[in-house]
C-alpha cells in the first residue's frame, strides 16, 4: 500500500490540505496528517477550521523508519511560514528528495517551502501568483499561468482553485491513471 503524509501547520489552507487527503484515502492510500509547527495535534486552519492531526511531525519522525511514497505541502499564510520555519520538515523533505520520492506541494508552499531546499534545483515548477519572489534562486524555472506542474518526482499547484487537479495528480502518480479515472468517475467529474 501507497503511503502519504500532509503537513498541517497553523494556519494551512484547508481545501489544500483535504482535498488530496479525501482523494488519496479513496483511491486507497494510507495517509498520515501531521501537526507541524505545534505541540497541539488540533490544527486551526487560515479560515478558522481546526482539524485534529494523526499525529504531530515530531512523534512521526520519531516512530517512522521508512519514508512514505509522498508528502504534501499545503499553503496558506501563514501556514506555509509555519512549516517552513520547521527544521524537521525541511529535513523530511531533503531526505525524501534525495531518495526520489514524490514532492508536492501547493499554493504559497512551492515557494516559501521548496525554495528552502533543492527539491526546485533543475525544475519547472509553479505557485501562487506574486509568491515566486519568495523562492528567489529558483525563479527563473517558475512557471506563469499553470494551474499545476508536474516536473520529474515534484508537483507543484497554483492555489485553492486547483486543489482538485493538484489531489488527482498525486493519486494518478501514486496509483496509476486508472485509479484516477475510477475516481473522478465515482466522485461525477466530467
Amino acid at each position: 500500500m501507497k503511503k502519504a503524509i500532509v503537513f498541517l501547520a497553523p494556519g494551512f489552507e484547508e481545501i489544500e490540505a483535504l482535498t488530496p487527503v479525501d482523494y488519496l484515502r479513496r483511491a486507497g492510500v494510507e495517509v498520515t496528517t501531521l501537526a507541524t509547527g505545534t505541540a497541539q495535534r488540533n490544527v486551526e486552519g487560515s479560515k478558522k477550521i481546526t482539524v485534529v492531526a494523526d499525529m504531530s511531525l515530531e512523534t512521526y519522525v520519531s516512530s517512522s523508519d521508512e519514508l512514505p511514497d509522498a508528502v504534501i505541502v499545503p499553503g496558506g499564510i501563514p501556514g506555509s511560514y509555519n512549516v517552513a520555519k520547521s527544521v524537521q520538515a525541511l529535513s523530511l523533505i531533503e531526505k525524501m528528495y534525495e531518495e526520489k520520492k514524490l514532492i508536492c506541494a501547493i499554493c504559497a508552499a512551492p515557494a516559501v517551502v521548496l525554495g528552502k531546499t533543492k527539491v526546485l534545483e533543475g525544475k519547472e515548477w509553479t505557485c501562487y501568483p506574486d509568491m515566486q519572489k519568495e523562492a528567489e534562486k529558483y525563479v527563473s524555472a517558475h512557471v506563469e499561468n499553470a494551474r499545476f506542474v508536474h516536473c520529474q518526482n515534484v508537483i507543484t499547484a497554483r492555489g485553492a482553485g486547483t486543489a482538485e487537479e493538484f489531489a488527482m495528480e498525486i493519486v494518478k502518480t501514486l496509483c496509476g491513471e486508472e485509479t484516477k479515472e475510477r475516481l473522478k468517475k465515482a466522485t461525477i467529474q466530467r
